[in-house]
């Protein structure tokens, strides 16, 4: 028999961590869930059990900013000087008079009644989602000095170095991809509004007064240009009012719960948005629970990081599942907003005492099938735009030649 570190989260969602003997890892693993903890590492115990958190990679300067904020944050509380005294002398001891401003900022906002994770929030620029949540995290716990001691002690560890390097790698793609698809419609669409404003209707004068009986898509086209002449300010109006309509409807919280449902209900491109959804939680849950943030606190964290409020909001039950001593796999596939594997995959890392190792597979496998996805749209989405585009254009001059044969048997 051997001895085993393990790392498991108890129906609390707090963490319990030591060791166990045993035949093999997966044994301890099913002792833990026997014991009703939900493992998380079970193996070789690791050379330090801090939360391993970089903050993103800003330029230089900026990061040595950050970091000097969060040591000196960091030795400050745990020195028990209250909050705002801590930011006052953090900032009074600052080097740059940018990044001080930054700081005194911050403490205006704090004193004017703001949490530290929202005052901290008004400078995304300095502070990342990650930073900003697991500030909020130790002021739900009361334990904002170990936070910002973990902070500045693993700062720059790679972890979260890979989750945003990879989220801002699959973001490019995504918007890459897009843009000739996009690029194409605007084309196309400009292409059809200038022949019906200024070709169509240099095109019309040659009719003007005269009995010959047009054919009929020639009408329709002369039509469609007098309409869209006549009438664009009406279009244009209710485009602008339909946009104002709209920001302000999604900008309510029932109307973004309903427009992230109906992105995941698109063909094709809402399979892309769920699995970018589902790797982008993976990888921050990677790095939350391989560093001991209790799971309950990891996956609001990472929550809070998802774009989707449909998806984050089912995360909701899934964390109230996790406090019930369910694990995390069974309320995943409850939760129904997440591909079935993610929850496979889970159950797995549970069994086995390596959640932390299965979310970063996760989160790879889901990254790879976003660029898949992304790939089979743009494919279809491509060439639908210039069949589309090429036929109304087609059209448009198809009416012009029908108009100049008609012409010319008129003459013969």
């Amino acid at each position: 028999m051997a001895t085993f570190f393990f790392r498991a989260v108890a129906s609390d969602g707090r963490v319990r961590t030591g060791s166990l003997s045993g035949e093999s890892e997966n044994g301890i693993a099913r002792e833990l869930r026997k014991q009703g903890l939900t493992p998380i590492y079970v193996g070789v115990a690791p050379k330090s059990s801090g939360i391993e958190i970089k903050l993103p990679s800003f330029g230089g300067g900026r990061r040595r900013d950050v970091l000097f904020f969060t040591q000196e944050l960091s030795t400050l509380l745990n020195s028990s000087v209250p909050l705002d005294r801590a930011i006052s002398i953090t900032a009074e001891l600052t080097e740059r008079p940018a990044f001080r401003f930054v700081v005194l900022d911050v403490l205006r906002i704090l004193k004017g009644g703001r949490t530290l994770a929202d005052s901290l929030a008004a400078h995304p620029d300095y502070f990342s989602e990650l930073y900003i949540n697991m500030v909020r995290a130790g002021e739900a716990s009361g334990s904002l000095a170990v936070i910002f001691e973990r902070l500045s002690d693993f700062e720059r560890t790679r972890e979260l170095s890979d989750f945003e390097r990879t989220r801002d790698e699959l973001r490019n793609y995504i918007v890459s991809s897009m843009v000739y698809p996009a690029l194409l419609a605007c084309v196309g669409l400009a292409s059809i509004l200038i022949l019906l404003n200024f070709v169509v209707p240099r095109f019309a004068s040659i009719f003007e007064g005269s009995t010959l009986k047009m054919p009929l898509p020639t009408e329709l086209m002369l039509d469609a240009s007098n309409i869209l002449r006549t009438y664009w300010w009406m279009g244009a109006s209710a485009l602008t009012a339909f946009a104002v309509f709209w920001r302000i409807y999604t900008g309510t919280v029932a109307g973004r719960l309903w427009w992230d449902g109906a992105r995941l209900r698109i063909p094709l491109l809402g399979d892309a948005m769920l699995k970018a959804e589902t790797s982008r939680f993976a990888r921050a849950m990677a790095t939350l629970v391989s560093n001991t943030v209790p799971l309950v606190q990891s996956i609001q964290i990472a929550a809070a990081t998802l774009n989707n409020k449909t998806i984050s909001g089912a995360l909701v039950g899934v964390a109230q599942g996790v406090k019930r001593g369910e694990g995390i796999a069974v309320p995943l596939r409850k939760a129904g907003v997440f591909p079935p594997l993610a929850a496979h995959l889970l159950t797995v890392g549970e069994e086995t005492g390596r959640l932390d190792q299965m979310f970063t597979r996760m989160a790879d496998i889901y990254e790879n099938d976003t660029r898949a996805a992304i790939r089979r749209f743009t494919s279809i989405f491509e060439p639908l735009v210039i069949l589309i585009m090429g036929v109304m254009v087609g059209g448009l001059i198809l009416s012009m030649l029908l108009a100049i044969t008609s012409i010319n048997d008129v003459a013969v």
